[in-house]
C-alpha cells in the first residue's frame, strides 16, 4: 500500500466524531506512572488521536508527539485542549521523523505495527538514538498469536513482535520488564477482546 493510500485509510478511521482507540491512555502506559516525574521530557511515537500524549502531559511531562495522519493530529490537539494540557504536536511520517533532533527521558511506542521489518528496524534504531542517557522506553504490541484472535492489529506475521525480536533490537538497553501474555483489552472500537500482547520497559544506560 502506498504512503498516500495508507494515510488516507487512517484519515478515514480517525475521521469519525468518536475516538477510534478511545480517549483513555493505553493501560500499559498508565501502569508505568511510577517511573514518571513532572518535568520529564517524553516522545509519543505514531500518537494517533492523542490518548497517550495527553495522559503523559497530565502527569506533568513535557510531551512531543507525532503522527502521519493530519486528521489524527487535529483530534489530538482537540483532546489536549479539552483536557487543559499542552503537547507539542507534529504531522510526520515515522520514516521521516528526525530522531536526532533531541533526546527524551521517555519514549512511548504503543501498537506501531503498521511497519514491515525494514522500516521497523529504522524506527527502532531511531528510538534508541532519541533516548537520553537513563531514558526509558515503553513499548507494547501484538505477538504472533494475535493473528488467531483477530481482535486488532496487523494481518501480516512479519509486523508482529516476539520476545527474541525485542531483545535483539534493544540489546543495548537494560531490560526492566519484558512480558508476553494474553489479556482482554477494550480500547475504543479498534482494540477489543482477547489479545496476544507483548510489553517492554527498558532503560538506556
Amino acid at each position: 500500500m502506498s504512503f498516500v493510500s495508507e494515510r488516507a485509510r487512517w484519515d478515514t478511521r480517525f475521521g469519525k466524531d468518536e475516538y477510534h482507540f478511545g480517549t483513555e491512555p493505553n493501560h500499559f502506559v498508565a501502569a508505568q506512572a511510577h517511573l514518571l516525574k513532572p518535568g520529564m521530557s517524553a516522545l509519543s511515537v505514531a500518537d494517533g488521536e492523542g490518548r497517550n500524549s495527553v495522559w503523559l502531559a497530565q502527569q506533568g511531562l513535557r510531551v512531543t508527539a507525532f503522527d502521519f495522519s493530519p486528521v489524527g493530529v487535529a483530534k489530538a490537539r482537540r483532546l489536549a485542549a479539552e483536557k487543559g494540557v499542552e503537547v507539542e504536536y507534529h504531522e510526520a511520517n515515522i520514516d521521516d521523523w528526525d530522531w536526532d533532533a533531541r533526546q527524551y527521558d521517555l519514549v512511548a511506542a504503543i501498537f506501531i505495527q503498521f511497519m514491515g521489518p525494514q522500516e521497523r528496524g529504522r524506527a527502532f534504531a531511531g528510538m534508541l538514538r532519541s533516548l537520553a542517557p537513563g531514558g526509558i522506553l515503553v513499548l507494547q504490541g501484538y505477538g504472533p498469536k494475535q493473528l488467531e484472535y483477530g481482535t486488532g492489529g496487523p494481518k501480516q506475521l512479519e509486523n508482529l513482535y516476539t520476545g527474541q525480536l525485542l531483545r535483539e533490537a534493544f540489546a543495548s538497553l537494560e531490560i526492566l520488564h519484558l512480558h508476553e501474555h494474553d489479556e482482554t483489552i477494550a480500547e475504543g472500537d479498534a482494540h477489543c477482546g482477547l489479545s496476544a500482547l507483548i510489553d517492554l520497559v527498558a532503560r538506556k544506560p
